[in-house]
């Protein structure tokens, strides 16, 4: 039986399926969904969808999907950011859209939304990597070598002073494996609301709900600085400030608000400017070969693109590894030992 059929009990939806599945899916005391409430959910779809079938001789990675598919659920669909999912954001989010997905798709990766294996494969090795000493947790300097160094030390230090979201780890100075989630699903899609409020808490130093000049120019002096460094023509923080208010056209110039970047198409260019040279440098260039992919799928979200070259990557980098290893066991040596 489809998985969402198995969810409302086999009964005939006579209330909308996003109440059902609340309902069967609640604790009975509470007036909200948390994250341990989907792992039954999870489980089922781990035993029946044939796109998962071959996670089953590894349990270990069955349960790391699972707890990536709840990160990622929770990072679009719990606005409020409390760990506690109303009946409200169920309905507003698209997370029964993409169950049904699930049970029609055979191919788990065509589920772009939350569910898609490639897209918690990616995820998972750009932990891994970082990861260096295996034990589940990552620093500042472990951060700092994210995206080939892509982000200023800036930058890290706010992730670091958890004005952004509180780390889940409760290990000082060190992030989780879902801290991590929200940072890189933040990082790779600034186009999306929940990460556009993750970097916007960031850059607002005093946290009063605007982001003025001076806040601006102190993210955007290292990234000078390392344009000097590289010998790269320097951009003065003058210009780039011309540039960033032509891009969103705040409705005050002085400053600029979170509504003024939610009602802008450019203002994951404006973070990218701040805080990462990498994305910086590409946007300066206007990239044909990202223009051209934007243009012939304009459906993808920026995750989706991210993830798809991620996985294509690693998967060239897995079939290096188990050629030079006379080995065809995908989690060999690239991925052995987290557990």
């Amino acid at each position: 039986d489809a998985f969402v059929d198995y969810w409302v009990n086999g009964n005939l939806l006579t209330k909308d399926v996003a109440t059902q599945i609340y309902t069967v899916l609640k604790q009975p005391y509470l007036k909200y969904l948390v994250q341990d409430d989907f792992k039954p959910l999870l489980q089922e779809l781990l035993a029946t969808h044939p796109g998962l079938e071959f996670l089953q001789s590894t349990p270990e990675f069955q349960e790391r999907y699972a707890e990536t598919v709840i990160y990622r659920i929770y990072y679009y669909i719990n606005r409020s950011g409390t760990g506690h999912l109303t009946l409200r954001e169920l309905k507003r989010g698209n997370l029964i859209d993409a169950m049904l997905h699930c049970d029609e798709e055979e191919d788990i990766n065509k589920v772009l939304r939350y569910f898609s294996y490639e897209h918690f494969y990616v995820i998972y090795c750009k932990f891994w990597e970082l990861d260096t000493d295996h034990d589940f947790l990552i620093d500042k300097e472990n951060l700092i070598r994210y995206g080939n160094h892509a982000l200023t030390y800036r930058i890290v230090d706010r992730i670091f002073s958890q004005v952004p979201r509180k780390f889940t780890s409760k290990v000082e100075g060190k992030m989780g494996y879902e801290d991590f989630v929200y940072f890189i699903l933040a990082e790779e899609d600034k186009s999306s609301e929940p990460s556009l409020e993750y970097w916007f808490k960031c850059i607002d130093l005093d946290g009063n709900g605007v982001l003025t000049r001076n806040e601006m120019q102190f993210f955007y002096e290292e990234q000078l600085h390392r344009m000097e460094c590289m010998a790269q023509e320097p951009v003065l923080f003058e210009d780039i400030l011309c540039q960033m208010i032509d891009m969103i056209k705040p409705q005050d110039e002085s400053y600029i608000m979170l509504r003024d970047l939610k009602g802008s198409k450019l203002s994951g260019s404006v973070f990218n400017i701040l805080f990462n040279l990498n994305k910086f440098m590409a946007f300066e260039t206007r990239d044909p070969f990202l223009i051209r992919q934007e243009r012939e799928n304009p459906t993808l979200t920026e995750w989706d693109r991210f993830a798809h070259r991620e996985y294509i990557r690693l998967s060239m980098e897995d079939d290096v590894e188990d050629a030079s290893n006379g080995s065809a066991e995908v989690w060999d040596e690239s991925l052995e030992a987290p557990f």
